[in-house]
């Protein structure tokens, strides 16, 4: 993990934000005047095949019996993966995932090495700190994968150490190989059986849906599987 330094400069992480602050401004401005749609599936896939777990323990948020289930395939360094859980996850969250009726699942689909360390540091947090433990990153997300100085580790370092990490911790989370192959292998069972190839990629009841989704589209969304 040596090279993680080298990946996603700042100016993309900053044009991705942008883009992603751009499209919700969009959304948000036709106003709830107007009846939101339902959006449209990209394709139909074997729910029961998604919800097996891979080779790790499974990440979820709300009862696996709820009616709706959505898995989201993201990566800790897509700014339109941050956007999401910005500013729509917990809304849905607090009206149906702690209601009761949808199941979320979080899979890790890692688009470059810093993605992929920040993931196998999430992994290596108590099972119970996973979410806080993403939420943070993804809140923070410019602060430690395109810091001022480029040290894209040492940020990452003292971010994880306001997560119970040490510097001895941390290291050897980081050079735990197997760890590391088990997160890409996660990112690669989605794209080779799910067809997954961007983030974020919402699959909802066997239906795929791509990109980052106001609270207005998703809540429409499960309301119709309800």
């Amino acid at each position: 993990m040596a090279n993680f330094e080298l990946t996603l400069t700042k100016r993309r992480l900053l044009a991705g934000i942008a883009a992603a602050a751009t499209g919700a401004a969009a959304v948000s401005m036709a106003g709830p005047a107007f009846a939101v749609d339902v959006p449209k599936a990209e394709r139909s896939v074997d729910m029961d095949a998604v919800m097996k777990p891979g080779p790790l323990p499974e990440q979820g948020l709300g009862k696996p019996d709820a009616p709706v289930k959505i898995v989201e395939y993201f990566s800790m360094t897509c700014p339109h993966c941050a956007h999401f859980h910005a500013t729509t996850f917990d809304a849905i969250k607090q009206k149906y995932i702690d209601t009761g009726k949808v199941y979320f699942v979080f899979r890790e689909f890692p688009f470059d090495p810093a993605a992929t360390a920040a993931f196998m540091l999430a992994r290596c947090a108590p099972a119970d700190q996973y979410y806080p433990f993403i939420t943070m990153f993804l809140k923070q997300q410019v602060a430690w994968a395109a810091p001022s100085n480029g040290d894209v580790r040492g940020a990452m370092l003292q971010m994880s150490k306001m997560a119970g990490f040490s510097q001895e911790s941390f290291q050897a989370c980081l050079t735990n190989t197997k760890l590391a192959g088990d997160v890409n292998a996660i990112r690669d069972r989605g794209t080779k059986e799910f067809g997954v190839n961007s983030t974020p990629t919402f699959i909802i009841n066997g239906k795929v849906y791509t990109g980052d989704m106001p609270v207005d589209s998703m809540s429409a969304l499960i309301d119709s599987l309800l």
